[in-house]
């Protein structure tokens, strides 16, 4: 792309002549640092634009218009509206992680993108993993797509990978506790499927002594940046992330992978483990399953061709939970909104006095019975304020007609009495 854009420069146009369409706010801005390296001794510029911070910059950085444009799907669209950004002058289009871009959530913003861009362009789409739907959805904006894989989606041979079979997610948690305690542990990234259960793990690892930190979409741009730079710094050896927000995440040297829950499809099993095991390193990935898990596992070792261990994990929970630990909450009980208050129908500690209580009430002596009193009838009650209302004034009648209003002529006639 970059070579393409140096042997044909056009300097009469109005807004960039490549567009990168990414995820994710780490991915994008990954993206364009790998441009500005690439770049570096040329004359090509390039800016990166995403949602969860301020756009004044980036529409500063437009209006200088560069020839490379990174964005996410929300952020491009709002300057779309606002006419910020034109890309009319679009020759290559390029959609990263093209998977996850067409997923429902992004894809009514991508046709839209797509409608603002110019009928002859050249369309890259690139993706770690790619299903058969999603390659039969995007064939749809492709104009005789060639298609290039890198080899099947099999764990580098530096991966030792395995399944250990569990029975709930308390398991799941004392299990992870048990892995990261290890003394071949260095660093984990550990997988789940939303948003809540990452936060509510992370949170948990943090009692339990570990520093974990959690990566999910609802975290502001600077929490995020903020948390990934720990855990390249080493300030956190745990990171709790889902597949979304782990888009682009690149650190070496990570010791573990841990899929807390199994993945969605085949190939982000793949994609996920591959997170460890680099530069001729060896690393070591971990997946929990439970029952339910079954289909997803034999989905699994078909696409990769081979079967997955199984590990035995009960003398490894029984280590687990001898150990002083915080009591585990459960990961998909939402947090209360009653600020800590027990609520209506919320059980609570219950006490062992409850009972002998109860009792003591019982054996108290029944006093005689006493006549009832006579039920008065509630008075209705009135509305509160309308005591307080002042009285409606008739503005109807004439000045002349109110007879406690002093007119012209009756204030004559006092003074002459007077």
């Amino acid at each position: 792309m970059l070579e393409r854009l140096l042997a044909d420069p056009r300097k009469e146009r109005h807004g960039p002549r490549a567009l990168v369409v990414a995820p994710t706010r780490e991915l994008a801005a990954q993206i364009q640092a790998e441009i500005d390296l690439l770049g570096r001794f040329t004359r090509i510029r390039s800016t990166v634009v995403f949602g969860g911070v301020g756009q004044g910059a980036q529409v500063r950085a437009l209006a200088s218009k560069p020839e490379i444009l990174v964005a996410c799907p929300g952020r491009l669209l709002d300057l779309l509206q606002q006419r910020a950004v034109s890309l009319d002058s679009v020759e290559v289009l390029v959609l990263d992680e093209a998977d996850h871009m067409f997923d429902m959530g992004f894809l009514p913003d991508l046709r839209r993108i797509l409608r603002a861009l110019p009928e002859r362009r050249q369309n890259l789409l690139f993706s770690a993993t790619m299903p058969r739907e999603i390659r039969g959805l995007a064939d749809d904006i492709l104009d005789r797509p060639k298609v290039v894989e890198l080899g099947h989606s099999t764990p580098a041979s530096t991966i030792e990978h395995a399944l250990y079979p569990v029975a709930s997610n308390e398991d799941k948690v004392r299990l992870l506790q048990h892995l990261l305690s290890g003394e071949d542990f260095a660093s984990a990234i550990v997988f789940l499927r939303t948003k809540h259960r990452a936060k509510r793990l992370a949170v948990q690892l943090a009692k339990a002594g570990h520093a974990a930190i959690a990566l999910q979409g609802n975290m502001s741009q600077g929490q995020r940046e903020r948390a990934m730079q720990g855990f390249r710094a080493g300030r956190y050896d745990v990171l709790v992330a889902t597949d979304i927000a782990a888009r682009g995440i690149d650190v070496s040297d990570i010791s573990h992978v841990i899929n807390f829950d199994v993945p969605n499809t085949p190939d982000a099993y793949t994609h996920r483990i591959g997170r460890t095991g680099r530069s001729e390193k060896s690393g070591k990935a971990f997946t929990f399953v439970t029952r339910e898990d079954n289909e997803a596992v034999r989905a699994i070792e078909r696409r990769i061709g081979a079967g997955i261990p199984r590990l035995d994990a009960s003398d490894l929970l029984g280590r687990a939970s001898g150990r002083n630990r915080v009591v585990l909450d459960d990961l998909d009980r939402r947090p209360s909104r009653s600020n800590g208050r027990r609520t209506a129908g919320s059980r609570g500690n219950t006490s062992k006095r409850q009972p002998a209580r109860r009792a003591s009430i019982a054996r108290r002596p029944v006093s005689p019975a006493t006549p009832a009193a006579p039920v008065k009838r509630a008075e209705p009650e009135i509305p509160f304020g309308v005591l307080e209302r002042p009285p409606k004034l008739d503005l109807t009648r004439s000045r002349s007609e109110d007879p406690a209003r002093p007119t012209a002529g009756r204030r004559r006639r006092r003074r002459r009495a007077s």
